[in-house]
C-alpha cells in the first residue's frame, strides 16, 4: 500500500467527525461509546470480543453499502445494521481506533483498496479484502497444517474485470484438530464450492475454552448472533476456511 500522507489523514478524521455529529443514524452513540470502553482491554482480540459481543442482535440488511459502478461512492458508516461483511469491518474497525475520530480512518482502510472510497476500489470480493488488508498491516494470513492451496477464477461481479486469485484454504477436520492455534477475534470466510466466487459468508471466531463459537451477521437469522462453529458448518456444508488474523497495532498517533 502507497504511503498516507498527513493532507489524507486529517481528512479522515474530518469524515469521521462528520459520522459522528450525524444526528439521522440509529443508536449513533453506539460504536463512540463502544471504542472508549474497548480502551481499557490491552489486546486486539479483548477489545474485538467487547464490541461484537454489544452488537449481539443488530438486524441483518442487504447490501448495506447501496452504490454501484456508475454512482459516486460514498463512506457508508452505520452502526444500526449489518451484512456479514460489514459486520467484521465495523468491529474490527472500532477496535483498531484508540478514540472515536479515528473510526472512519479505520473504516475507510479496511474497506478499500488504499483507502480510496471508490465502487472499484472496494473490496467486493472477500479473499482480495483479506489480501488487501495483509498488505495494509491491518491483518495477517493464518495458515494451519493441511491447509490446500485453492485457485478460483473471480466472475461473480459482471461489473468487474475477471479476478483469478488463490489462497490457503483449511479443511474442517484441519480446523478442529488445531483449535489451540486460534485465537478469538480471528476473521474466518466460508469457501464456497460454487464456480465464479471466492467464498459465500464470513464471520468473527470466539475461542472459549477450546470451544470454537462463530459470531456473525446471517440473513438466514435475521441479524448478529452467536452460535457453535460446528453447527454453522453442518448447517451450511461448508468443507473449507479462510483465515486472518487482526494484528495488534493500532494506528493511534496517526491524526493527533
Amino acid at each position: 500500500m502507497t504511503g498516507l500522507s498527513r493532507r489524507a489523514l486529517l481528512g479522515f478524521a474530518a469524515a469521521g467527525a462528520a459520522y459522528l455529529a450525524r444526528p439521522s443514524l440509529a443508536r449513533e452513540k453506539l460504536v463512540p461509546r463502544l471504542i472508549e470502553e474497548a480502551r481499557a482491554y490491552p489486546s486486539m482480540s479483548e477489545r474485538i470480543a467487547h464490541i461484537s459481543h454489544a452488537l449481539l442482535g443488530a438486524p441483518y440488511i442487504t447490501d448495506p453499502l447501496d452504490g454501484g459502478p456508475d454512482e459516486k461512492e460514498r463512506l457508508a458508516l452505520r452502526e444500526d445494521c449489518f451484512d456479514c461483511v460489514t459486520f467484521c469491518e465495523t468491529v474490527l474497525a472500532a477496535a483498531r481506533s484508540r478514540t472515536p475520530d479515528a473510526f472512519a480512518f479505520e473504516l475507510r482502510k479496511l474497506r478499500y483498496r488504499d483507502g480510496n472510497v471508490d465502487w472499484f476500489a472496494r473490496n467486493h470480493y472477500f479473499v482480495e479484502w483479506g489480501i488487501n488488508n495483509v498488505a495494509n498491516g491491518t491483518c495477517r494470513a493464518l495458515v494451519l497444517p493441511g491447509a490446500e492451496r485453492v485457485r478460483k477464477t473471480l466472475n461473480y461481479m459482471h461489473a468487474l474485470p475477471v479476478t483469478r486469485v488463490e489462497f490457503e484454504a483449511i479443511p474442517r477436520a484441519s480446523l478442529f484438530a488445531h483449535a489451540d492455534r486460534l485465537a478469538t477475534g480471528d476473521i474466518v470466510a466460508f469457501v464456497s464450492r460454487r464456480a465464479g466466487i471466492d467464498v459465500f459468508h464470513t464471520g468473527l471466531l470466539i475461542a472459549d475454552g477450546g470451544a470454537l463459537r462463530l459470531r456473525h451477521c446471517a440473513r438466514s437469522r435475521g441479524g448478529v448472533l452467536e452460535q457453535p462453529l460446528a453447527r454453522f458448518l453442518a448447517f451450511s456444508g461448508a468443507r473449507k476456511v479462510v483465515l486472518w488474523r487482526p494484528l495488534e497495532t493500532i494506528a493511534e498517533d496517526l491524526i493527533a
